[in-house]
């Protein structure tokens, strides 16, 4: 029998706030490619978080600075190229996993200043069926989704429904692109600052609005925020604290003010600026990329207490399709959820490469291993066993 709303409430809040629930909460994001292929084993009407009665679900809205449908340039059938609500170009190839941006709305620093951003608390946001750039452009192009609302009255009654937003450098990018971002924040400082300023402003109104509306719906909010690379910062902390910083320190005091826990989605390796995350009140620190050289078992020894971390199974080990792999990655992971402070989740999404059964395969062991107290004699004893099996 599937677990109650109240019953996952509490596992997340728990994990959040550095306790032991009933059991380690699992939740993920998934490519498309992932999708079709459970789809293939388990029925058209697949729905992966119903099969898997995991613990959340993230339901974005229209976050277009302008409120339209793509506008289809060219579509031989294989290759789109189109233009979104953020003025973007954008060329999505079946072949490649994600799209490629040709060109951006903004390509002078003076036209900054005058970039029009629909309101934020603008209805059609929340309650308007269509495209938009974020929901809709990924590793394939999705059109006509129905509205935010309607998404949340699919989920809200069964599940935990965290509501997401861009914070400021995630939003910036997608205006000017990452060349210009980087450039412009050193060689036009004054009009990149008041731009991001503005930024700030639309997002944290956005946030609000999803919390106004949501009357109770919602159960937390994923802040989206790309600030890194696989070895570090695309930019100075310094740079960081003084433009960014203040926004996602906005958005979670909007969050924290409604009662809602906060989980930011970075890629890369920040982990320079975690100490600032936890000095703003962030919750929950997203995905934890193995790739970017991010160990939870390690982070907990410096983090433990203060910051929860959601992510960091292996993709990679999941695409093996080898249980003995994918076994040792989960028992590895779980040693971080004692005394809690830990979400299950792949290292970023489960991709097209991931065997449905691989997934359903790790969902098991977490639901096997990870109910606590953990039994950590058992979990340490098959680790090593593991260990020697696969010669680490």
């Amino acid at each position: 029998m599937p677990d109650t709303k109240t019953q996952k409430i509490e596992r997340l809040k728990a994990a959040l706030s550095h306790k032991e629930g009933d059991h380690v909460p699992v939740s993920d994001f998934f490519w498309t490619g992932f999708m079709e292929r459970a789809k293939e084993q388990w029925g058209q009407d697949l729905d992966i978080y119903k099969k898997f009665d995991l613990d959340y679900i993230v339901i974005s809205p229209n976050m277009d600075p302008i409120i339209k449908d793509f506008e289809i340039l060219e579509d031989d059938g294989v290759n789109i190229k189109l233009k979104t609500g953020f003025g973007a170009t954008v060329r999505r190839s079946g072949k490649a996993p994600m799209p490629h941006f040709d060109s951006f709305s903004i390509s002078e620093p003076e036209e900054m200043e005058n970039f029009v951003m629909e309101p934020a608390k603008d209805r059609r946001r929340l309650y308007r069926q269509g495209d938009d750039q974020i929901n809709g452009l990924g590793d394939a192009i999705t059109r006509n989704l129905p509205s935010w609302s309607d998404r949340v009255d699919a989920y809200y009654q069964d599940y935990p429904v965290y509501g997401s937003i861009c914070e400021g450098y995630e939003y910036l990018w997608r205006c000017i692109g990452s060349e210009n971002s980087l450039y412009w924040m050193l060689l036009e400082s004054e009009r990149f600052g008041a731009f991001v300023k503005r930024i700030g402003d639309f997002v944290v109104d956005l946030t609000e609005y999803q919390i106004e509306e949501s009357r109770g719906r919602l159960s937390g909010m994923y802040v989206w925020g790309d600030v890194a690379y696989v070895n570090g910062m695309f930019f100075s902390p310094e740079i960081w604290r003084e433009h960014f910083k203040p926004i996602t320190k906005r958005i979670i005091e909007a969050c924290h003010k409604a009662g809602l826990m906060v989980i930011y989605h970075g890629c890369g390796n920040a982990s320079m600026i975690y100490n600032d995350y936890i000095e703003i009140g962030l919750d929950g620190y997203n995905p934890v990329e193995c790739k970017a050289h991010l160990d939870v078992v390690e982070l907990k020894k410096d983090y433990g207490g203060r910051l929860c971390f959601v992510g960091n199974i292996d993709v990679r080990e999941l695409e093996s399709g080898n249980p003995d792999r994918i076994k040792r990655e989960v028992l590895y992971k779980l040693q971080s959820a004692q005394g809690g402070g830990w979400i299950c989740q792949s290292d970023h999404s489960v991709t097209s490469g991931v065997a449905p059964d691989s997934y359903a395969y790790m969902v098991d062991l977490v639901r096997d291993y990870g109910t606590f107290p953990l039994n950590m004699d058992r979990i340490k004893s098959e680790l090593a066993a593991l260990d020697k099996k696969l010669k680490r």
